[in-house]
């Protein structure tokens, strides 16, 4: 809710007055976004600058043919957008590889931006780098067309060494003991061309740095955030529902054969199918398996049958209820297919003839029935016949009348709308990672909700099934949500007439990114996602810039069991730790880890969801997750920029070689501090200096008062972090820390201890160690240095330098 779209728009509005041709690529749900300034519409606020760009879902760059709104994908000229933004560009993070047809990365990239009008190119995200810092290198490509030389003029002379670098030392800092992961170790170990590199492509806002750099009266506050409120909610009323461990351990004794019939191929048979099905990856230094693809399928499955278990025990037996209709069609398909034909093919046959149709199995991937072993396939779907019954049976039981977690949400909804803690705001938005959880939630919730509370219900699933018992002529989603949040989509100017609104919304992901609905100010995730990252964005749709409400609630279900309980449960339901993408698509990979790695992510899991319980978090909170804003200049940059405003003259007048004298305060400066000094050095020849270093001429060393270093220039940033500790907010000089200095240099005429500072200094640039001493460096014009005694002064003048003491 920073602002993204509206600087995309701006952007994009220079480029229209220069004629040029611009084209947004959206993910589908958010496709009226951006459609919507470019239509003769009320809710167009931008109606008289008169837009004219094209809009295409992400998804459309893998279609041949058909019409996306009005564009026709078979006719469309890809290669003539001056232009191209790309929203949630995150997206296109991966490019990973199809056996069929090219990717919406290689025809993003081949087909628009290296083809044709040489095309610019504005990517629009919150989370650009996750858990990779290599995750910018193919969106990094589509600005460079995939030169690595192309920042070579700002002094990255290889962009792809740059980003191997980090990650190397990224992966170093990922395997450090728990405790010494931290962001402050890994921003110390990073190599400063990758901060430089960021620097040049990305311009990053957060709510921390909107909050300190720009004025909130002006554009309005955020909210005050209420400590989250968890509840812990039983399944039966009647605590007749079988524990969870025994639930999981009957869920993980499931062979889930129905999706995976790859394991059961008779072994003269696997090698047509693996030539069939398995893709090479990495120009041939790799395969990926087709039944490691399934493998990794069947534990995703077991951790969404525990998830949708704990998400609503209605889900759950829909779910049972879908798994045992496809066991029960393939045992049936099973019997009637005894024939077998000796020269059939997978590799030859067409798999869209209906005249093979009863003798395939599978969706996207078929297999002949007759290349299965019938006997271990039958044993194993029958004995997950049985499971599933058994567990169905047990879970219908339990109707909406003993559904204990929902009562526990009437009861939360009847306290919200009776008692507001805004004026008047009976406002409730309800968050659920399944569809078919918010279709039973409306189904209860709706009726109970307008009888007994006098409110209006509105269901938005993604699904096509948008439900309301609110008078409206239409029940598509920008219907529901600008009647739920009338103010934020300012409903007044596009149907002013209208009266009441919708008080309780509830909702899928569908809507977690890219809607405005701070008018609500209580938000409630009734199950909690596999993703942290995804409830934070939940929480997003009302923590926002300009919100009306003084402050705004979080309201937590979690199943009733201790964290570390419900941890352990996640992790062995799958077989192996499913391990976060921290991002925002919610995607998870599955890979093999061994168990040190293993403990680590669940201990890491368990302070992601511990830290959820206590506070309302920050993209840029979530322990371990990384945020751009952390690794630019852009701080120093805004700092500088407010500084210019008031005192260029007095920067420009300013002679080379000045000092100031500071105190830290060893309470919380002592780890990262120590008495010596920082010096800002120009080089001022190109000899003894070093190759591909971003801010050449430019050096800054932070040497010890011993002479040793302790931060030399590849610690840039790092350096400036202390610095701008050390002398924020301090505009006249430190008179105790002055008079100390003084005593310590006999007012200046002894500055020998500096004097060896800054031949360390110049040392850690220029990697000579001559013994020779440094003198009358400080003598009448603070930068006159007698070349005789060290080889290397004479290529360095002191620009400033900073002592610390």
């Amino acid at each position: 809710g920073l602002g993204k779209t509206f600087e995309a728009l701006a952007i994009i509005k220079y480029y229209e007055l220069r004629n040029d041709r611009v084209l947004v690529l959206c993910p589908k749900k958010l496709r009226e976004n951006w459609t919507i300034y470019t239509i003769n519409d009320k809710r167009n606020i931008f109606a008289k600058d008169r837009f004219n760009f094209d809009v295409l879902n992400h998804t459309d760059l893998t279609r041949e043919n058909g019409f996306s709104g009005e564009i026709n994908l078979g006719t469309i000229n890809w290669e003539n957008y001056d232009l191209v933004v790309i929203d949630e560009s995150h997206n296109f993070r991966n490019n990973n590889p199809r056996k069929d047809g090219v990717t919406r990365y290689s025809k993003l990239m081949n087909e628009i931006v290296r083809a044709g009008v040489r095309t610019k190119v504005l990517m629009l995200s919150a989370t650009p780098v996750n858990n990779r810092l290599a995750d910018l290198k193919n969106q990094l490509a589509f600005i460079t067309e995939g030169r690595d030389d192309a920042f070579a003029t700002e002094g990255i002379t290889s962009i792809e060494r740059t980003l191997t670098q980090a990650q190397k030392r990224f992966n170093r800092w990922l395997d450090r003991d728990d405790r010494e992961r931290t962001l402050e170790s890994l921003l110390e170990s990073l190599n400063f061309d990758y901060f430089k590199l960021l620097d040049l492509v990305t311009i990053a806002r957060s709510r921390k740095h909107i909050e300190k750099y720009y004025n909130i009266d002006e554009i309005g506050k955020f909210p005050e955030r209420k400590k989250p409120i968890n509840i812990k909610a039983d399944i039966d009323i009647k605590n007749e529902f079988p524990p969870l461990l025994q639930i999981n351990r009957t869920i993980r004794k499931l062979t889930l054969a129905a999706y995976s019939p790859f394991k059961y191929i008779r072994p003269e048979k696997r090698e047509i199918y693996n030539k069939k099905y398995d893709i090479i990856i990495r120009g041939g230094k790799s395969v990926f398996r087709q039944i490691d693809r399934e493998e990794n399928l069947i534990h995703l499955l077991r951790v969404n049958i525990l998830k949708r278990m704990e998400s609503s025990i209605n889900s759950f037996a829909i779910t049972l209820e879908r798994l045992l209709a496809k066991v029960e069609y393939l045992l049936s398909k099973l019997e009637k297919s005894s024939e077998i034909i000796d020269d059939l093919n997978i590799l030859d046959i067409d798999m869209e003839s209906d005249e093979y149709s009863d003798m395939l199995i599978g969706n996207n991937v078929k297999v002949l029935i007759q290349d299965i072993d019938p006997i271990r396939w039958r044993e194993d779907l029958e004995d997950d016949r049985n499971k599933l019954i058994e567990m169905l049976h047990i879970a219908r039981a339990i109707d909406a009348s003993r559904d204990a977690k929902l009562a526990e949400l009437k009861r939360i909804i009847q306290h919200k709308v009776t008692h507001p803690f805004n004026p008047n705001n009976k406002k409730v938005l309800i968050f659920t990672a399944f569809a078919d959880t918010a279709q039973y939630l409306y189904e209860q919730i709706a009726n109970w909700a307008q009888e007994s509370l006098g409110v209006h219900s509105a269901l938005v699933s993604g699904s096509g099934t948008n439900k309301t018992t609110y008078p409206t002529s239409t029940s598509d989603m920008n219907a529901i949500l600008i009647n739920f949040s009338p103010k934020s989509k300012e409903r007044n100017k596009i149907l002013p007439d209208t009266k009441g609104e919708i008080d309780i919304l509830i909702a899928t992901d569908c809507i977690s990114e890219g809607q405005n609905l701070q008018d609500c100010d209580f938000l409630i995730n009734y199950d909690i996602h596999w993703n942290p990252v995804r409830i934070i964005q939940r929480f997003g749709r009302i923590d926002r810039i300009g919100s009306s409400n003084d402050s705004i609630q979080l309201v937590n279900f979690w199943p009733n069991m201790e964290l570390d309980e419900y941890i352990n449960l996640e992790a062995r339901v799958s077989g192996r730790m499913v391990l976060l993408d921290v991002s925002a698509t919610g995607e998870e990979n599955v890979i093999e880890i061994n168990d040190k790695k293993r403990m680590n992510d669940l201990e890491y899991r368990r302070r992601q969801l511990k830290q959820l319980q206590e506070t309302v978090l920050d993209l840029e909170d979530i322990q371990g997750n990384i945020s751009i804003t952390d690794l630019t200049l852009n701080d120093f940059r805004m700092d500088l920029m407010g500084f210019l405003k008031d005192h260029a003259t007095l920067l420009e007048q300013t002679p080379k070689g000045i000092h100031a004298v500071v105190q830290y305060d060893e309470s919380y400066m002592q780890e990262f501090t120590a008495p010596g000094a920082i010096f800002c050095l120009k080089a001022r020849s190109s000899k003894n200096r070093p190759v591909n270093y971003a801010l050449d001429p430019y050096y800054l060393v932070y040497v010890n008062v011993d002479g040793s270093v302790r931060y030399t220039y590849a610690h840039t940033k790092k350096i400036l972090d202390i610095y701008k500790k050390l002398c924020k907010g301090q505009s006249s000089p430190i008179s105790k820390a002055v008079e100390h200095f003084k005593k310590l240099t006999k007012n200046g005429r002894d500055m020998h201890l500096y004097q060896n500072c800054l031949k360390s200094a110049i040392e850690s640039i220029t990697e000579k160690k001559e013994q020779d001493s440094i003198e009358s460096l400080f003598t009448g014009g603070g930068t006159s240095i007698s070349a005789d005694h060290f080889k290397g002064i004479d290529e360095f003048e002191v620009i400033t330098f900073l002592v610390v003491l």
